[in-house]
């Protein structure tokens, strides 16, 4: 089972407006943010290119 921990400000808005960036850049693809201990230690962005 998977424990879900809840911080207070635990995320900076810094971080928050990063991940917002990424999700409004592409079109097509994933946002993957990764935790330690409870902290993000990096947000990954991988973007698809549809071919019609």
């Amino acid at each position: 089972m998977m424990k879900v921990v809840h911080q207070k400000d635990s995320i900076s808005n810094q971080e928050w407006n990063k991940i917002k960036e990424y999700i409004e850049a592409i079109s097509y693809g994933s946002v993957t943010v990764v935790v330690q201990d409870g902290k993000i230690i990096q947000i990954e962005k991988n973007e698809k290119v549809r071919l019609k």
